[in-house]
């Protein structure tokens, strides 16, 4: 009850100038002083009311002098607040990203088996597209807690809602301060990153700062590559298939059952959308026999493409078919798929 009063009395300019000492901590690495807020913060005050706030916090325990004349840093107490306040945050903003998503899927699932089926009929091909997912996601937040001696959890949460959770091995015992100050590390750091963004500095900066815990740093990034690049859940539909059976060299029975199959499981079809998707170039790709990643195709031409609905959400649209086909037609009604795909979900 007593702590929940003393947030209470920290208005709006002592918790912004709060927040400035302790993200200009986690940058430098240095005590903070009452003129570098005032060049940091929006606050625009003088270097003399910063003085007298930073002293009520030091006074509210929220940060604390290491030496006379030095700065301040951010106490125990003051980073707790900082994190629970972003957890507070992601939280709020996952949850709006999940209505928003939740309001589209219905409207989307229905085009998607419509665009399947309509292009299935005008190309006489088996035709797969996947709903648009997040690609080259930022990462949001990340969250570390103890699950005993020997292992902590990270929780890691994508653009998207895309949540990963990993155990990773301690050597040695964590206790809460050091978890705290992990935390603080890897939010500070990654928040806002693609896993392209994330450099080898980076990585080194961040394993300095860790110490000893340097090693959990490089379990926590590998973690988050897997949930910004995983395919879990990715919805796929297919049509068409019976259209194979059109084509005398794909309709003996072992090759046609084979191919109905993978468009049956998805499985494969998932990493064909992943290495699309994971292609610099973003035009039409044509995988002709053995070019194609999918075994069961090594007879057949594949076409793709990937379509774009903006902020990063990207799908594949793929036509499967003999290798005399239609190449002409099916990349102009590819071509012109993406740009109604694009009118529809802009509406």
């Amino acid at each position: 009850m007593k702590e929940e009063c003393e947030v209470v009395e920290l208005d709006e300019r002592k918790i912004k100038i709060l927040y400035a000492i302790i993200q200009t901590y986690l940058e430098t690495g240095e005590p903070v002083g009452s003129r570098t807020i005032s060049k940091y913060s929006d606050l625009k005050l003088s270097s003399a009311t910063i003085r007298n706030e930073m002293s009520d916090l030091e006074e509210m325990g929220y940060i604390m002098q290491p030496h006379t004349s030095a700065g301040r840093i951010p106490s125990d107490k003051g980073y707790r607040l900082y994190v629970d306040h972003l957890i507070q945050e992601k939280d709020r903003e996952v949850t709006e990203l999940k209505e928003l998503m939740i309001r589209r899927t219905d409207k989307m699932e229905q085009v998607l088996k419509q665009v399947v089926k309509v292009l299935a009929s005008n190309t006489n091909y088996a035709t797969m597209i996947s709903a648009p997912q997040y690609h080259q996601n930022k990462l949001k937040f990340i969250q570390l807690s103890k699950v005993d001696e020997n292992q902590i959890l990270a929780v890691i949460v994508a653009e998207g809602n895309v949540i990963r959770n990993r155990l990773i091995p301690v050597c040695e015992e964590l206790d809460a301060e050091s978890i705290l100050k992990l935390n603080i590390l890897l939010n500070t750091m990654l928040n806002g990153k693609t896993i392209a963004e994330i450099n080898l500095q980076m990585i080194s900066s961040m394993k300095e700062q860790a110490g000893i815990h340097s090693n959990i740093i490089s379990d926590v990034v590998d973690a988050v590559a897997e949930a910004i690049y995983s395919d879990e859940g990715m919805e796929i539909y297919t049509g068409g298939a019976t259209n194979i059976f059109r084509y005398p060299e794909l309709s003996d029975n072992g090759k046609a059952s084979e191919l109905i199959q993978t468009l049956e499981e998805k499985q494969m079809l998932a990493e064909l959308v992943t290495e699309t998707l994971s292609k610099e170039e973003k035009g039409i790709q044509v995988y002709i026999g053995s070019e194609s990643p999918i075994k069961s195709m090594k007879d057949c031409s594949v076409v793709t493409a990937t379509y774009e609905l903006g902020q990063g959400l990207q799908g594949t649209i793929g036509i499967i078919g003999p290798k005399r086909m239609d190449y002409e037609n099916v990349m102009s009604t590819l071509k012109t798929l993406m740009e109604q795909l694009d009118d529809v979900f802009h509406k």
